[in-house]
């Protein structure tokens, strides 16, 4: 079911575009000793989110976005804390997948106008305005975007950083920054346009009209729509069939299929061969292959 966005969208607290995030990628490494430290304190303290481990032997990290007043508006501090926990996450070795989600009524209804209203150009061009919020894309474990409510501007572009994502029947996705006089920023125009196709890419962000859960099924932007009660239970339960591989093989292949939206169809190919002999270099291929002729679970040790 189409809708208008002039009265609807800007009642959502006027949030469309994630705010500005800096980081360095110096930052994503660190020992492996102070591994998932803050995930695993006994009172963690994040402001914006909140964290915890789902699944089998807790392999699923579950990392919710919790602005409710605001509707998960994608304020700085909120990028931030999303950002860093990505990295935890990332160098946990106990989790598997990462399970992002917002609340029932919002994902994330776009981002804090706030904190970009009075920005210029030059503001925006010497300081890299928004530079470095697509970090949930460098880590390396995949991350499972659960939406229930609204994914709106910067809300949707954060969905399509992820590596999967699953909608609640309610769900509605949109770029309708063209409704405050600017277009996407954070990869609005170009994943959306890779997930849909130019046509029905050009439709949402020069109409600014969302689309239902069901219509971004159909479409390809999403992988399966459930329930709004089940939505993050259904994302769960990907991240454990997913812990039941090597995580450096997962990996390996989460590698291979972003490289087709990178290269051409030949370049791709190349890429994918030769990771795919790079696994002959892991004792997980060996084991994984010993394991099938023998007739038995392999014991996979993620190296």
């Amino acid at each position: 079911m189409a809708f208008s966005v002039s009265s609807r969208l800007l009642h959502l607290h006027r949030v469309i575009r994630p705010a500005i995030v800096s980081h360095t990628n110096a930052s994503r490494v660190g020992p492996q000793a102070l591994v998932a430290s803050r995930l695993m304190s006994s009172a963690p303290s994040y402001n914006f989110v909140t964290v915890e481990k789902r699944g089998e032997g807790d392999c699923v990290g579950l990392v919710t976005l919790n602005r409710p007043k605001a509707l998960n508006a994608l304020c700085d501090g909120l990028m931030k804390e999303v950002d860093q926990i990505m990295i935890e996450m990332d160098n946990d070795p106990g989790v598997a997948a990462v399970v992002l989600t917002g609340s029932e009524k919002a994902f994330a209804a776009g981002a804090d106008i706030k904190e970009m209203q009075n920005k210029n150009f030059v503001d925006c061009y010497l300081y890299n305005f928004l530079e470095g919020w697509d970090g949930i894309t460098k880590i390396k474990k995949p991350v499972i975007a659960a939406v229930n409510g609204y994914a709106l501007g910067g809300g949707c572009e954060l969905a399509m950083m992820c590596d999967i994502i699953l909608a609640g029947e309610k769900a509605r996705f949109g770029q309708p920054e063209i409704v405050l006089g600017t277009i996407p920023g954070a990869g609005g125009t170009q994943r959306l346009t890779r997930a849909i196709g130019k046509s029905r890419a050009m439709q949402m962000c020069i109409t600014g009209d969302p689309i239902t859960a069901q219509q971004a099924k159909d479409w390809g932007l999403v992988s399966s729509v459930h329930p709004p009660d089940q939505l993050v239970a259904e994302a769960v339960k990907i991240g454990e069939r997913i812990g039941q591989h090597s995580k450096l093989i997962v990996a390996i292949c989460k590698e291979s299929v972003n490289n087709a939206f990178e290269l051409s169809l030949k370049q791709g190919l190349t890429v994918e061969k030769k990771l795919f002999y790079t696994t002959f270099a892991t004792n997980d291929r060996k084991e994984g292959m010993t394991a099938f002729v023998e007739k038995r679970k392999a014991k996979f040790s993620d190296s």
